[in-house]
């Protein structure tokens, strides 16, 4: 009976994975090594997202060039792009078309992008020409194209073991998505490489960073306005500026953050490890509530554990007039390692609205040998376990 019911289950998943493995090698639509393949990827696109049953792009290895794509749904049924070579955009910014985002989905259900493949976004050139600070900052240039990849409107999606290299701006932006999870997923560009955040999430639910490398050069992941049930969890970070929420409260339009989970992480050599940062002097409010990070290992890390309520680059705001987001439901859990620092714990809060919930629980942090000690303003943290205890900033 047992080896009946094994051939049963064994013919049922060769038919579903038969069923399933439509494929579209991307030479099929004249891509091949060395060429550029804009157009045989957008003939794959239409072709893969018209088909009723699930399909998958092949782009064997070797190398391609590969100019701005929109690869936009709804499509009638799972698409699956499998990359095992290095895909480069233009070096220039000028001669890549569309918008400012190089490899963009939009309107998805079932997508999963995998192989072993690189997209390299070429940024070096793109890099030399930004001095001064972000754009938004008036003195800053921003490039055309900001990222590798965009996914916006985009559900039930997984992106695992690609590698995302260079990119001339951001790497990913998540944008309106729901269950998406980033797994195995690799993100490559030297320290030095201005606002090349690693992975940016806004107004998205249900979001999973798992088993992923980044090092970059700005934050590894940085959280948006709107982002719900995030879970960032054994990801290394470094170099880069941490993992951040926020910066929040520049905007009126933005919406409240819940319900984030970073966990089993290592950061590595980071301007920053894990923090919080909203803008004083500005018009928005929204609670940021139910963050929890837990198991973080940091490794020379300058600013550990942060709490910024008077985030101001490049001297944009008035720190005089306070942040109006609060902040509450926090714990910084089992945190360990060495810091660049003395201060290896820093919650500066609202005088408008304090941090409410705060909870240091083992935070185990060591300066040039010496165990750190905690700054705090506006909060009373609840310290358990060999956490600092606080003390008032210098007068």
């Amino acid at each position: 009976m047992n080896f009946n019911i094994a051939i049963i289950v064994s013919f049922l998943f060769l038919a579903d994975y038969g069923a399933a493995s439509q494929v579209l090698d991307i030479s099929k639509f004249g891509g091949a090594p060395n060429s550029d393949i804009t157009q045989a990827f957008a003939n794959a696109w239409k072709e893969a997202c018209e088909s009723t049953t699930a399909v998958k792009i092949v782009i064997p290895s070797g190398t391609y060039k590969l100019n701005a794509i929109d690869a936009k749904g709804p499509c009638k049924a799972p698409i699956e792009i499998h990359v095992d070579g290095t895909i480069q955009a233009p070096r220039n910014q000028d001669e890549i078309k569309g918008d400012t985002q190089w490899v963009k989905f939009s309107y998805m259900d079932s997508l999963t992008l995998s192989g072993k493949g690189v997209y390299d976004g070429q940024g070096a050139e793109v890099w030399k020409q930004k001095t001064g600070g972000p754009a938004w900052s008036g003195k800053g240039k921003m490039p055309k194209v900001f990222m590798n990849f965009g996914f916006n409107f985009v559900n039930n999606t997984i992106v695992r073991d690609i590698t995302s290299k260079d990119s001339k701006n951001f790497h990913v932006l998540v944008f309106a998505c729901h269950n998406i999870t980033f797994d195995g997923f690799t993100i490559s560009a030297p320290k030095d490489s201005p606002n090349t955040d690693g992975i940016h999430l806004g107004k998205s639910t249900n979001v999973k960073i798992l088993n992923t490398n980044i090092g970059t050069g700005d934050d590894c992941v940085s959280v948006g306005d709107g982002t719900k049930d995030l879970t960032v969890q054994n990801v290394n970070c470094g170099p880069g500026h941490g993992i951040s929420i926020g910066s929040l409260g520049k905007f009126t339009t933005e919406e409240n953050v819940e319900r984030v989970l970073i966990k089993n992480c290592t950061l590595t050599d980071t301007d920053n490890g894990v923090r919080v940062k909203t803008w004083p002097n500005e018009p928005a409010t929204l609670t940021i509530t139910g963050l929890h990070f837990e198991d973080i290992i940091m490794v020379n890390v300058r600013n550990p554990v942060i709490i910024d309520q008077e985030y101001c680059p490049w001297n944009q705001c008035n720190k005089q007039v306070p942040s109006k987001i609060k902040i509450t439901k926090v714990s910084f859990k089992n945190i360990k390692g060495t810091s660049g620092t003395a201060e290896g714990v820093v919650l500066i809060c609202s005088s408008s609205v304090p941090c409410d919930g705060v909870e240091l629980n083992n935070v185990d942090l060591t300066f040039n040998g010496t165990p750190t000690v905690a700054k705090c303003t506006n909060v009373k943290p609840i310290v358990t376990g060999k956490a600092p205890a606080c003390q008032a900033p210098a007068a």
